[in-house]
């Protein structure tokens, strides 16, 4: 064909070339595949040169081969030149064999490469994915890594902006955690916002492919012209180990940079990569929460070891024999006790029970011991104290909707008598040696319902070598459990008269392991005990 354009045979897949050459040198066949093209010409697509002198036409077996996936071939089988007739029949047979395994090889070879091309425009798809988990692994940081995956999908999906949607319940609104790309809307959204589709995408949960507005936020109104700048909205959604499904958040992408319609493949892909997302985001919400626990444990532990400082050590008060504890039901608490040293030999004890427990409760206890170091060091008589220790702490308790009932006794060992006020604390009482008691009954009501015309006073007698001073608050003879027709009172009166022979530390700790077992079923209270004897 010198000076000719030599025509432009189709390209043949080796698997088949290779079964064309076995066939012919195994049987000694002259063997030709033909195309025709659109001239209606017939070219030769092998051999790629004819080299072997072939037989007549007329002598040579022909087949239609006709791939699934491909071009129509025609299939010539042919003696040799000048053959014996034997190789006819050998061609002819040859030809049919030849004709089914060229037919499936083709289609095999077609799909092979087709899969091949498929797994090569997904490798970036798949090291995408990979390189995300590889991020959500080494950022702790949840709003840099959000940041860092942003950037990495709008490059694959060739997105102008990217933003991922977080939703917070307490504030019912989804907020903008991450964003790269173009400016846009900053949020929050509102949950209930039905014209927003980040909205709808997060309350249906289902993925969408929607035109744009001027706004910048998507519209899906029913006609709106889809124009060539779309909106791909994907919830993110979390599928606990137990338990149901549910959405966190949206990823958006915005805007193809070359242009056109995001596509079904794309969304594939962002709901693959959002299902890492949510699984990120519910591990962050998970450690944020466990930090923020941690945070609280710490700062409780530090409030009720500051709390256990504001009151005496019992057993560094030099001027009579006492014993003391206070065991909040929770880390901090409003029982408490305090002692004073006054002049002329006399002693100070007050014990007190906010209405309440925790934290509240626990500053109206500061507020209270504050106050009473000052006024008990100004004023002589118990009476004075608390009148000026309720106009003190009213407002606070008002405010706080909370009360306080305090005793409050000044003993002097030296006159024989103790002199005291009770604003409704219905736990104290004098264990005299010979086993008998004497409740100080309440003067007033509590701290918080007096009115400015409280408090009053009492003066009982006081033995220095055989009584002893016991109060207590509601939390302890609570604990207990029911003992036939004895309160719970009763029997922790009972435990200290019993033990008053006892060291006042022995006599607490005998109290403490009575009610170790709290009552099921009864909340638990703060526990107070305190023993005094001069």
């Amino acid at each position: 064909m010198s000076g000719e354009e030599a025509p432009l045979r189709p390209p043949l897949p080796e698997p088949v070339r290779i079964a064309l050459d076995e066939f012919r040198g195994r049987f000694g066949l002259d063997v030709h595949l033909w195309t025709t093209q659109n001239g209606g010409g017939r070219v030769q697509v092998y051999p790629d040169d004819c080299t072997t002198e072939s037989a007549s036409i007329s002598t040579a077996a022909v087949r239609t081969v006709t791939p699934r996936n491909g071009p129509q071939f025609e299939l010539e089988v042919r003696p040799p030149a000048g053959a014996h007739a034997k190789y006819e029949g050998n061609a002819e047979a040859v030809a049919s064999v030849l004709h089914s395994v060229l037919e499936r090889t083709y289609d095999f070879a077609h799909e092979i490469r087709f899969f091949t091309n498929e797994l090569s425009e997904r490798y970036e798809e798949i090291n995408l994915l990979y390189s995300i988990s590889e991020t959500l692994g080494s950022i702790l940081r949840l709003d840099e890594a959000a940041r860092v995956i942003l950037g990495e999908v709008c490059d694959v999906l060739g997105a102008r902006r990217g933003s991922i949607w977080v939703f917070h319940p307490e504030h019912h609104t989804l907020n903008l955690t991450a964003e790269v790309g173009e400016d846009g809307l900053v949020g929050p959204l509102s949950a209930a916002d039905r014209d927003a589709v980040t909205v709808q995408v997060f309350q249906e949960g289902r993925a969408r492919i929607v035109a744009r507005d001027g706004r910048g936020e998507p519209t899906s109104l029913p006609g709106a012209a889809v124009e060539p700048e779309t909106f791909l909205s994907v919830p993110i959604r979390y599928t606990p180990p137990a338990g149901e499904a549910r959405t966190v958040g949206v990823i958006n992408m915005i805007g193809r940079i070359h242009g056109g319609p995001f596509s079904a493949s794309d969304q594939k892909l962002l709901s693959a990569i959002a299902s890492q997302v949510g699984a990120a985001l519910e591990n962050n919400r998970l450690i944020q929460e466990s930090l923020q626990q941690e945070r609280v444990t710490h700062e409780m532990e530090l409030a009720h070891n500051l709390q256990m400082k504001l009151l005496p050590v019992a057993a560094n008060f030099d001027t009579a024999r006492v014993a003391a504890r206070v065991e909040p039901a929770q880390l901090v608490g409003g029982d408490f006790y305090h002692l004073l040293k006054l002049p002329a030999g006399r002693i100070g004890v007050m014990v007190g029970d906010v209405s309440s427990h925790g934290f509240p409760a626990a500053l109206i206890m500061a507020l209270a011991i504050s106050a009473a170091t000052i006024y008990a060091s100004e004023f002589s008589t118990p009476a004075k104290v608390l009148r000026h220790l309720d106009d003190a702490l009213s407002d606070e308790l008002e405010s706080t909707e909370m009360y306080l009932t305090l005793f409050y006794a000044v003993l002097d060992p030296v006159e024989k008598r103790l002199m005291f006020a009770n604003a409704g604390h219905p736990h104290a009482f004098i264990v005299h040696g010979d086993g008998n008691t004497t409740r100080l009954d309440a003067t007033d009501p509590p701290v918080g319902f007096a009115g400015s015309d409280a408090y009053g006073q009492e003066d009982v007698s006081w033995d220095p070598a055989t009584d002893l001073l016991f109060c207590f608050t509601d939390g302890l003879p609570d604990s207990l459990d029911p003992h036939g027709i004895e309160s719970g009172e009763g029997r922790v009166v009972r435990e200290v008269v019993e033990n008053r022979d006892r060291t006042p530390g022995d006599i607490v700790e005998a109290l403490f392991q009575l009610t170790a077992q709290s009552r099921l079923g009864i909340p638990p209270d703060d526990r107070t005990a305190l023993v005094l004897k001069s």
